[in-house]
């Protein structure tokens, strides 16, 4: 399913779609495309993509590109898979029911539970 989106492995790509990305909220999946709770979520995230289009456009980030790595370290990407969102360029903190509020860590088990935090980001 990681075919359907955009994968980013150099860290201008990364830099680009955060400053382009406006009015909407940008999701940024960082993983890997041979996890298995990574190919799960890459499932949820395609099949989520059309109905999010008009106020979200998602991206997957490749963290065993050695290009990505400062951002890996910037966002303390230590497990796998790590969703983080932005608005207008802005990191966009949540409380997920973790002491990190910077990022979604894990997979999300529905569609539906993942277009809900993304509509919450949006407003």
């Amino acid at each position: 399913m990681s075919n359907a989106m955009k994968t980013l492995t150099k860290k201008k790509e990364i830099d680009t779609i955060i400053r382009d990305t406006i009015d909407k909220v940008l999701v940024l999946r960082f993983g890997t495309p041979s996890d298995s709770s990574c190919l799960h979520l890459d499932d949820i995230l395609a099949k989520s993509a059309r109905d999010v289009s008009k106020f979200a456009n998602i991206a997957l980030v490749d963290i065993e590109s050695e290009d990505v790595q400062v951002y890996v370290k910037y966002f303390d990407i230590t497990l796998i898979p790590s969703t983080i969102f932005f608005f207008n360029a802005h990191h966009m903190k949540m409380d997920s029911g973790t002491a990190d509020h910077t990022k979604w860590i894990g997979a999300f088990y529905k569609k539906q539970d993942f277009i809900d935090v993304v509509e919450v980001c949006e407003v």
